[in-house]
């Protein structure tokens, strides 16, 4: 069969599936299986997969890091600092606007995957007031926290996409730094802007403002301490958040706020979004034991489209496949090596449609825990995010194709 027309058919399946309200992990195993059952079905392929799923330190590492990031929002939800942290933001910026959309921005630029689950009670407790859906909260948190993703110098992708398309690091940021601003700008024009504020309602005066400052330093310390130490001292995601967490229970605790230490370690087991998690990395494996992505990247090849309309178009699907800025580049970048090394221009499409690739998919780890968060309608969330995306593609087109 036609790797496109199986690929349409599995999305298909996947979409149906969620129709029907299936959670988003067995959906995706759905479409996983079906692949498996065309492509090759042997046994063995399974088994490979599933092996290597419980074998990459890559699992391990987001399931540990999403678990303690629960555990550190109950900690700082329970112990009133994250209603402290709201209050003194909305005081700062003086509109709750301006806090929906700065707060996961600024938590994004943490390199951590599936951490939109630490942005998206800040966006709850921020909109608590506000007469908009769990949908458009769940947008609003995936979006910005994603807006970086262009111009980070700490995002996995970006570091492996230099490396691998041989171009240079501070370059390649400046060229695609615009894209952060055109992403800020896009969400906050159709997810931010369309929001009603009660403009009668005033912050209490009555507050303790010597309070809600101390629960602010508390909310930002765990998140500019995990930076450190990701950054300058090479830790992983899990570890460094498991030391954040642990830490800031101490801290908690000296500080006389009070926080269950049962009621953290059993509140942060969803089993429900680890299943999820696992069943969207074995899809992934499947995809990749059974040579799917690279028969992907062939059939493009071997296509008579001008070389930057292939490598947008696989960028694109093979974001869709996996979610994840690694997987695009790792992917796609060594394409763009081999036709045109150090070129700015192409790395910058393949940059450009992957991020778009992996925020219109469920394999993306934030989206799936976003939705399980605000227990919002997958469909209904995704659909500002992909109107925020054709708008950034048009955008990038065309300003690539006149300066090319």
């Amino acid at each position: 069969m036609n790797i496109f027309l199986l690929l349409t058919i599995t999305m298909v399946l996947i979409i149906f599936l969620l129709r029907r309200h299936i959670p988003i992990g067995p959906c995706m195993l759905a479409g996983g299986l079906l692949i498996w059952v065309v492509k090759s079905p042997e046994l063995s392929y399974l088994v490979q997969a599933f092996t290597e799923t419980l074998s990459l330190s890559r699992t391990y590492d987001i399931i540990l890091a999403l678990y303690f990031v629960m555990c550190l929002e109950i900690e700082l939800r329970t112990s009133g600092a994250l209603e402290g942290m709201v209050k003194e933001l909305q005081r700062i910026f003086s509109s709750a606007k301006f806090t929906l959309a700065v707060m996961p921005a600024f938590l994004g630029l943490l390199p951590s995957l599936g951490g939109a689950r630490f942005s998206a009670p800040i966006v709850e407790e921020a909109s608590k007031d506000i007469n908009i859906t769990q949908e458009h909260k769940a947008a609003i948190n995936f979006w910005f926290r994603h807006i970086f993703e262009f111009s980070s110098p700490i995002i996995p992708g970006m570091i492996m996409a230099c490396s691998i398309a041989g171009v240079p690091f501070s370059e390649f940021i400046k060229h695609l730094f615009w894209l952060t601003i055109l992403a800020f700008s896009t969400g906050w024009f159709v997810l931010i802007r369309p929001i009603k504020l009660d403009v009668t309602k005033k912050p209490s005066n009555t507050e303790d403002a010597n309070k809600n400052r101390a629960d602010l330093i508390l909310s930002l310390a765990p998140v500019i301490i995990t930076f450190l130490l990701v950054v300058f001292f090479n830790f992983n995601a899990s570890l460094s958040m498991g030391v954040v967490t642990a830490g800031m229970f101490l801290v908690l605790r000296f500080t006389n706020r009070f926080v269950n230490l049962k009621e953290v370690i059993l509140g942060a087991c969803d089993y429900k979004m680890f299943l999820n998690v696992i069943c969207i990395l074995y899809f992934i494996q499947i995809l990749t034991v059974t040579n799917v992505l690279n028969e992907i990247v062939i059939a493009f090849q071997n296509s008579p489209l001008p070389v930057p309309v292939i490598i947008a178009c696989v960028s694109l699907i093979i974001g869709v496949l996996t979610g994840m800025s690694q997987g695009h580049v790792a992917i796609v970048m060594p394409i763009v090596a081999a036709m045109q090394t150090g070129s700015l221009n192409l790395a910058g499409v393949a940059m450009a449609f992957g991020v778009a690739g992996q925020m219109l998919t469920p394999t993306h780890m934030c989206l799936v825990v976003t939705v399980d968060y605000f227990k919002s309608n997958f469909f209904q969330s995704l659909k500002p995010i992909a109107i925020c995306e054709i708008i950034i593609l048009t955008i990038f087109s065309i300003y690539t194709y006149f300066t090319w």
